[in-house]
């Protein structure tokens, strides 16, 4: 199956109208998250994209309208384009932004370079779904099955007894923004166990979500399986993990990833602080 554009695209596209002034652009572009913004005309067809630079180099003439100073057209990608085509086109170009217009030439979303991220992440998540159900079904010669839908968070019944904060930090800005992956679950009777994505439903719980979306896995002999105790609920009765709120947050340390990929920078940030020795 073909993933689309129109699969990831953002639909409410901040934009600014030709008839904006520089000086206006800059406001808002400064109270945005964005490095530069699509530009319509009044019937909302694109005819352009104003970045930073191009607005910096034209600060001096803050009462002139972005029609007069934009370059006509930009690059751009309809809702039907294969999401791997347009990360080629984005790729190819330098892009961080490609705005998608209908068949009129009517800016109706935009597709980011995160978005293309999180395309990548979402699509390998039931390759780990998959393999867990291989695993299952081997273990207890039951047949498994898989299927995309909503948990409840407060139900969850946690696998792993620590998370790290500096991780926890980075699911709350994936969450904001959308990115985060679907976490792993399997359904026994009425509980719910999560095998992964903790610092996911901890960050999403903080946040005040009560739902949470996941790869469930369900036996199709429920009844046989309910017969079995799993490693999961061996592992969480060890320990004494009940609900998401019994996880301990270690503050005390980084997430393993987070030591190893900041290495030569922290050995940069050392040497930068270090006194030269002085001459014999």
């Amino acid at each position: 199956m073909i993933v689309r554009v129109q699969d990831y695209m953002v639909l409410e596209v901040e934009h600014l109208r030709d008839a904006t002034t520089v000086r206006e652009a800059i406001e808002r572009l400064s109270r945005s998250r964005h490095h530069g913004l699509p530009v319509t005309d009044a019937a909302m067809k694109l005819v352009g994209f104003v970045s930073a630079k191009e607005l910096l180099r034209h600060a001096g003439e803050g009462a002139t309208p972005l029609a007069r100073i934009i370059r006509p057209g930009t690059y751009t990608a309809s809702p039907d384009t294969g999401l791997d085509d347009a990360a080629r086109i984005m790729f190819r170009f330098g892009l961080r932004d490609l705005p998608i217009i209908d068949a009129e030439g009517r800016l109706c979303g935009i597709l980011s370079n995160l978005d293309i991220v999180r395309s990548h992440f979402e699509r390998a998540s039931p390759a780990k779904a998959d393999t867990l159900r291989t695993l299952l079904s081997e273990r207890y010669g039951i047949p498994f099955s898989f299927h995309r839908g909503l948990v409840p968070i407060e139900c969850l019944t946690p696998t792993q007894w620590k998370v790290f904060e500096d991780e926890l930090a980075g699911r709350r800005y994936e969450l904001e923004r959308g990115f985060a992956e679907p976490v792993l679950v399997v359904q026994k009777g009425d509980a719910w166990i999560l095998v992964d994505g903790h610092h996911r439903a901890l960050a999403a719980r903080e946040m005040g979500l009560r739902q949470l979306q996941a790869f469930i896995l369900t036996s199709d002999r429920p009844d046989e399986f309910a017969r079995a105790q799993t490693g999961f609920e061996r592992l969480a009765a060890e320990h004494h993990l009940r609900t998401i709120d019994d996880i301990e947050i270690d503050q005390s340390a980084q997430h393993p990833l987070i030591e190893v990929t900041t290495q030569l920078l922290r050995r940069f940030e050392t040497g930068a602080t270090r006194q030269p020795s002085s001459a014999p």
